[in-house]
């Protein structure tokens, strides 16, 4: 029995390709309007409800962490876009979910509520987590029994213990039990040392609560827009790796309409192209549902590979040739709109 190829894999795979070989702050990700709005949402309704006044400002950056001493969050920039995340998941085999996503942002917002008001610098502070400026260590020898800190995120080898590695985590993972609802931090944590911890962070945030920030911002880490690498290298792969699994790739496409030969009279099909293209482009938004701006690129993306492969066809055939034409990029565009929209 022969083997039908999958539109839809073949889809995913170009679409794939074209990304991993996209440097990343040309992916033009942003977060406002991204998958991760809910989310952010989200936060700030605890935040209301702990009648906390500062709200965070938050980046796209390559891991979640807030610069040092500086208020804002930054979240991985692959969490912006559901094609990025799936990438993400095929090449390290971990992708946050929602549950997750949440615990991390109450972490982060804990470092920032630290940052923004300098609380490190509070007497009392320094006595229940420590002294914040005591170098972080790579490495550390959980206490796994230990009941002195909280148990929040599941950080691998070191499990539940993430509190221990350092006092600005210990905060941290404080404040984000605390900030979560329906945690019953009281009840959990009732008998447990970790309580006096609790007590502080549920004592500070009442007295500074509506009180506002002594910084709201600073130099960040890594922003998106600095980060100039392919998307392929940021894996550690070179883009060539994954063009082999493209199956579908335009190439490949114009190839079984079109040929490079060249013997009697014929036609450049680049030339064909842009002299059609006023007429394509409407086709292509009205049958796809894509702008004309996506229908634009992947019509440009075509005359450049049809340009670089010196395709054409036979004079004679031209009426054949441009219902072909037209026929293969809607099919691309109708591709691009149901897998995700064509990057520029």
């Amino acid at each position: 029995m022969k083997n039908t190829p999958d539109p839809h894999f073949n889809g995913w795979q170009t679409v794939r390709y074209e990304l991993l070989r996209t440097r990343i702050c040309d992916l033009g990700l942003s977060i406002k309007g991204s998958r991760l709005t809910p989310f952010i949402r989200q936060l700030h309704r605890e935040l209301a409800a702990k009648n906390l006044r500062f709200r965070p400002s938050f980046y796209l950056t390559d891991s979640w962490g807030c610069p040092d001493q500086v208020p804002v969050i930054g979240i991985p920039f692959y969490l912006a876009d559901e094609r990025l995340a799936r990438i993400e998941e095929e090449q390290t085999g971990e992708l946050e979910d929602t549950h997750t996503t949440m615990m991390l942002l109450r972490h982060e917002t804990a470092h920032a509520f630290n940052y923004a008001y300098r609380l490190w610098e509070d007497p009392e502070w320094v006595k229940v987590f420590g002294h914040f400026f005591t170098p972080y260590r790579d490495t550390f020898r959980p206490q796994l029994r230990s009941r002195t800190f909280v148990r929040h995120i599941y950080a691998g080898q070191y499990g539940p213990t993430y509190a221990q590695k350092h006092s600005d985590e210990d905060f941290a993972e404080t404040f984000a039990v605390w900030l979560t609802p329906n945690s019953n931090w009281r009840r959990r944590y009732h008998k447990w040392p970790a309580m006096k911890k609790l007590r502080y962070v549920d004592r500070t945030m009442r007295k500074i609560g509506q009180q506002p920030p002594l910084r709201r911002g600073g130099e960040l880490f890594n922003p998106v827009e600095s980060l100039t690498m392919l998307l392929a290298e940021h894996y550690g792969e070179r883009p060539e790796r994954f063009r082999a699994a493209a199956r579908g790739f335009v190439d490949d496409r114009l190839r079984e309409f079109f040929s490079d030969a060249r013997k009697g009279r014929t036609t450049e099909l680049v030339e064909a192209l842009r002299s059609y293209r006023r007429e394509l482009i409407p086709r292509m938004v009205r049958w796809s549902g894509l702008s004309e701006k996506e229908a634009r690129g992947i019509l440009r993306k075509v005359e450049e590979r049809a340009d670089a492969l010196r395709l054409c066809f036979p004079a004679s055939q031209r009426e054949t040739a441009l219902l072909d034409i037209s026929s293969l990029a809607i099919a691309l565009a109708m591709d691009f709109a149901f897998t995700g929209q064509f990057l520029d």
